[in-house]
């Protein structure tokens, strides 16, 4: 059974850097062809992806966050990084790390990021 979970600060402030970390248990990130992926969700809004770190530890960015956002991976951890900045209230969303096996087949329970002064 693999597990997720977030951590990181719940409230930031606008034009600061958000740090975030996944812990993954149950599952290597770096054994089998997976993409670690980052997600947010905006209060009434849909989901939106943020980027990933493959099994090799390749990235991918969506392009509209891609010039301030940077995941990364601790492997001795089994931990992966999502570093997101330049925020705005926009920013304000519920944060996910989730495995990609060709659908999102395992997620974390998420957390609440708002980004206010």
């Amino acid at each position: 059974q693999v597990q997720l979970q977030e951590s990181g600060p719940g409230l930031v402030k606008p034009s600061q850097t958000l740090s975030l970390t996944c812990t993954v248990s149950g599952g290597s990130i770096t054994t089998n062809s997976y993409y670690w992926a980052w997600i947010r969700q905006p209060s009434g809004k849909g989901p939106e992806w943020i980027g990933c770190i493959t099994n090799s530890g390749t990235t991918r960015y969506n392009p509209p966050l891609k010039s301030r956002t940077n995941i990364s991976r601790d492997t001795a951890k089994n931990q992966f990084t999502l570093q997101l900045s330049g925020l705005t209230p926009e920013d304000t969303a519920v944060y996910y790390c989730a495995r990609d096996n060709g659908r999102y087949d395992y997620w974390g329970q998420g957390t609440q990021v708002t980004v206010s002064s």
